[in-house]
């Protein structure tokens, strides 16, 4: 399979328009359910049909890898924690599992590059590309073959869960120091220097914090390097979890199929899918603002407005699946509410004529 995507559709635009127009006849002020009716808008465009339909099969995929340069120290945590975690989700322990639970979603856990020697179940593994990464404040993170073979896996696990009947995707992380490679792919696409995009991680302390900039400052003078190629760059500073990641993001997009991002990992696998499949962010929204800030570099250089800001950092997906009740709120407001001809309600003097004001400022009943 190629590292090469097709051109990207956008949402059906005539959808688009129809949605709109029905917002106009529910039995409401316009606009006064504010982003909601943009959310639901988004849907029945992505599914190119309107009334939307209900989602069958939300899916959250977790995409875990070990990193190289965890060694130097960046994070608050010792890199045999993910491994530990893969096991977790994998026993319904992890917050990814009860927040999908909840919101009446499903988590696949895949090992990419998970740096341990226990066995995981076959399902798990059955993309691995390798233990753990190079470390990429001094090396590239990937061989050229490694590279590839991850992007062909995000390719895969996208076409694998579509043909399984999901209908949403959303993409989460696991991986003890996935933050700093992440911030050096955020500050190469977005031209930012590296104190700019060094957070806190897992809540590191001061000394860590330097040693984390460190890192990044000399992966971002290796990264820049590269950074007109997305898959050179991903060679070179990524993973094979972010890889896989990013060509996931990707593919998704090719099959037409709705996904909410998370936040700073996701965000950076997001920054390389769009250069990699360029139009592919009309078919994502941002699920939230993560607190680490690079995550908002993410968010300005994408045009996206995340749906929360609830100063999450975890990871797993968690950003994203918080913000799926409302989402599949909005599409069952533009699908199940009455119109005002079947609600018998008057329609007042401008309704059919108003403009959806997604910010809300058409104000409620007046």
């Amino acid at each position: 399979m190629s590292t090469e995507f097709p051109h990207i559709p956008t949402p059906d635009a005539p959808t688009h328009r129809a949605a709109v127009a029905r917002h106009l006849t529910l039995t409401k002020p316009a606009g006064s359910l504010g982003r909601l009716e943009e959310l639901g808008v988004w849907v029945a465009a992505c599914q190119g049909q309107c009334p939307p339909r209900p989602f069958a099969r939300p899916r959250v995929i977790v995409f875990a890898g070990d990193h190289g340069v965890a060694a130097n120290g960046v994070s608050a945590f010792p890199a045999e924690v993910t491994g530990q975690m893969v096991a977790n989700f994998l026993t319904g322990g992890a917050a990814i599992n009860v927040m999908a639970a909840t919101a009446g979603a499903t988590v696949r856990v895949l090992d990419l590059g998970v740096d341990t020697g226990v066995e995981f179940p076959e399902q798990v593994t059955a993309h691995k590309i390798r233990r753990s990464s190079g470390s990429i404040d001094r090396e590239d993170g990937l061989t050229d073959g490694q590279v590839y073979d991850a992007v062909t896996a995000g390719r895969a696990i996208a076409d694998e869960e579509v043909d399984g009947g999901a209908d949403l995707l959303i993409a989460g992380d696991m991986g003890i120091a996935n933050t700093t490679p992440a911030s050096i792919i955020i500050a190469a696409l977005t031209g930012t220097e590296p104190v700019a995009v060094v957070g806190r991680g897992t809540g590191i302390n001061d000394e860590t914090w330097m040693r984390k900039a460190v890192a990044v400052r000399d992966g971002l003078r290796r990264a820049r390097k590269v950074s007109a190629n997305p898959v050179a760059l991903l060679r070179t500073v990524g993973g094979a979890d972010i890889a896989a990641m990013a060509a996931f993001l990707a593919q998704a997009a090719v099959r037409k199929t709705p996904v909410i991002l998370d936040g700073l990992v996701t965000g950076a696998a997001a920054l390389v899918a769009e250069e990699l499949a360029p139009g592919a962010s009309e078919w994502w929204i941002a699920g939230h603002k993560s607190v680490e800030p690079a995550h908002a570099l993410v968010l300005d250089h994408l045009d996206l407005k995340p749906v929360l800001d609830l100063d999450l950092r975890l990871g797993e997906g968690t950003g994203a699946v918080a913000a799926l009740p409302l989402v599949t709120m909005a599409a069952r407001l533009l699908a199940e509410m009455s119109t005002f001809e079947d609600a018998g309600v008057s329609e007042g003097d401008t309704p059919l004529t108003a403009s959806v004001d997604v910010n809300g400022r058409n104000g409620g009943w007046r």
